[in-house]
């Protein structure tokens, strides 16, 4: 069964976001479209505050703001800043603006004063949208910036006093009905929204995407994915970056799903554990710390058990082994492992609401392949894809139906083709690959070559069955004092199949070896700390500073090097005790690494580890 509810007549990229949301309307318009946690919101349950609204009733959500936008002055084509976590003011307004003919953009919360005063001069927006009085006072002064063309905010929650607009204003009812006939006008060659890049190097660029080509990605990627009609999502990850606006909100209008928000990334687990989907989408460093809070739990398992989980994984892997092979498991081992996968795996799976998941995925930076293994001993085969923004997210992907090879991002999606230039750098084209970058005068700059080519910026190989395996990002990759090259991807993956390192960078562009910066795992170093006798109490920097920690960390490190060729061995590293992320700026909103952040802010603790 497909995951999209369509017709064969459907199957074309002449659909528009619109559109597809009057079907979903019309055909089915008691399904549930969106949830929340919202203790006094409109259909509020009774299981503590969970609000959903059906797709009938998101249309007349969206109508009604997007009569508030008009009479603001939105018109067909203008942008409108959007800067909100995942909450329905952000979403339903995304719709609502699109319905308008106008394009939402989208900005991470955690965006600098400069990064947003750029975004909003290259867009050229006049109106932004913002959770709160506290991001209300970092765009404000954008208001009177001669520079920018802002000049109205409105506040989703305004404080006691202030000169903004209101959210709950734009509420327009009843709707003149000669509005509602000026609505759902797009055309599929129109811009659905321009999406920033993260700018892990450099100022965000603007990338215009249309709904030609985020549909053609949909139906590109239905070929592929095989789920149960109207399936859940949470949608927890930024809706700046590309994967959640496909996955939160253009894919959920193709195939009538049922969105669930969690505006606190921090709590995903606990929405995971309540939802209990049968798709999961992470990033990397997602599947990192579940992985580990699964670790630290196991560890706290009499050794029994700890022996019964460890035989099952080993079944489960060797399913997985047949199965990635392409080949139908033995009748001894398929009964072998339905017998473990119940009595053993679906209950601590059950635990952390993973039970009922048939995909799993990841994206967006290379997935270390003892993590994969790590899922794929609970019968959970993570597949890993790969895409840009400016290719509407996923260009490849690994499919239980079209197939997977663990380590790889899978093959090519038909909406686009992949090829090598000859010096390793992937190229891409296609009906799902951007147009250009959006320029300030309005036009698009277009970085194609003259036969459509993108060149991604990623360097990798594609083998005889067509897989295509990441080796690293092109001006990411360190060149050595002696000229030779080395991916700091494959070797910080290396060091962090170790439980206990949590984070790694590696470094040595110009020297002669390389260095790295290794930060200890929050969740499983404690517990690690407290089955091997470590006495610590609650202090990271003491924890790192151990002795007995070190040792371990010299192990893993040792252990790794045995695994990598001599120019990739790292021979001094730094422990660190503070975990990297978004709100202290090593990190991206998607939770990629700042390489250049990270190497300036830790300038000293790199040097010193080449001083004699």
């Amino acid at each position: 069964m497909t995951s999209a509810p369509r017709t064969e007549g459907e199957r074309t990229a002449e659909q528009t976001l619109p559109l597809l949301l009057e079907r979903n309307a019309r055909r089915y318009p008691d399904l549930p479209a969106l949830s929340w946690r919202d203790p006094h919101g409109e259909g509020a349950d009774d299981d503590g505050g969970r609000t959903t609204l059906t797709w009938s009733q998101v249309r007349e959500h969206t109508t009604r703001l997007a009569a508030g936008y008009a009479a603001l002055g939105v018109g067909r084509g203008d942008h409108v800043l959007l800067m909100m976590p995942n909450r329905p003011e952000h979403w339903l307004s995304d719709l609502a603006l699109v319905r308008l003919g106008a394009v939402p953009v989208s900005v991470y919360g955690t965006s600098a004063p400069a990064q947003i005063a750029h975004i909003a001069r290259n867009c050229r927006a006049a109106l932004a949208v913002v959770a709160g009085a506290a991001q209300a006072e970092v765009w404000a002064p954008l208001l009177d910036d001669a520079g920018t063309p802002l000049t109205r905010l409105v506040v989703v929650e305004p404080g006691e006093e202030g000169p903004h607009l209101p959210y709950a204003a734009l509420h327009r009812e009843p709707v003149p009905e000669r509005f509602a006939k000026v609505l759902d006008a797009a055309h599929p060659d129109d811009p659905l929204t321009v999406v920033y890049t993260s700018g892990t190097t450099g100022e965000p660029k603007g990338v215009v995407l249309t709904h030609r080509q985020v549909l053609a990605n949909a139906l590109a990627l239905d070929d592929v994915v095989e789920l149960p009609p109207h399936v859940e999502h949470i949608c927890y990850l930024p809706l700046a970056h590309i994967a959640e606006r496909m996955l939160g909100i253009y894919l959920p209008c193709h195939r009538a799903s049922h969105v669930h928000l969690c505006a606190d990334p921090a709590v995903v687990a606990d929405v995971v554990r309540e939802v209990r989907p049968r798709q999961f989408f992470g990033v990397p460093r997602i599947w990192e710390k579940l992985a580990a809070a699964v670790r630290a739990g196991l560890a706290t398992l009499p050794q029994e058990q700890q022996e019964a989980v460890e035989e099952a994984a080993r079944t489960a892997r060797e399913h997985v082994g047949f199965r990635e092979r392409g080949e139908e498991p033995p009748a001894e081992l398929a009964a072998a492992y339905a017998e473990c996968r119940e009595r053993v795996l679906l209950p601590l799976l059950a635990a952390g609401g993973l039970d009922r998941v048939t995909w799993a995925a990841s994206a967006s930076a290379p997935m270390p392949l003892d993590v994969v293994r790590f899922w794929a001993g609970f019968g959970i085969v993570v597949m890993d894809a790969w895409g840009l923004t400016e290719t509407t997210g996923v260009a490849t992907t690994n499919s239980p139906r079209a197939g997977f090879r663990l380590g790889s991002v899978g093959r090519p999606v038909k909406s686009v083709s992949v090829r090598t230039a000859g010096d390793g750098e992937l190229e891409v084209r296609g009906e799902s690959v951007f147009a250009g970058y959006l320029r300030e005068d309005g036009s698009v700059r277009s970085v194609l070559d003259e036969e459509g080519w993108l060149r991604t910026g990623d360097v990798g190989r594609i083998d005889e069955d067509g897989y295509v395996w990441i080796t690293d990002r092109k001006k990411e990759l360190i060149v050595t004092s002696t000229g030779k090259n080395v991916s700091p991807a494959l070797v910080e993956n290396a060091l962090k199949e170790h439980p206990l390192i949590g984070q790694a960078l590696v470094h040595g562009d110009g020297h002669s070896y390389l260095v790295a910066l290794l930060v200890l795992d929050p969740d499983v170093a404690p517990a690690w700390a407290a089955a091997h006798g470590v006495r610590t109490g609650d202090d990271p920097a003491a924890l790192a500073g151990h002795p007995d920690v070190r040792r371990e960390v010299d192990r893993a490190v040792a252990d790794a090097n045995s695994r990598l060729n001599r120019t990739e061995q790292v021979k001094r590293y730094r422990l660190l005790s503070g975990e990297w992320g978004p709100a202290t700026g090593e990190l991206t909103p998607s939770l990629k690494m700042r390489r250049r952040v990270i190497t300036d802010k830790y300038a000293t603790e790199l040097t010193g580890l080449y001083d004699d």
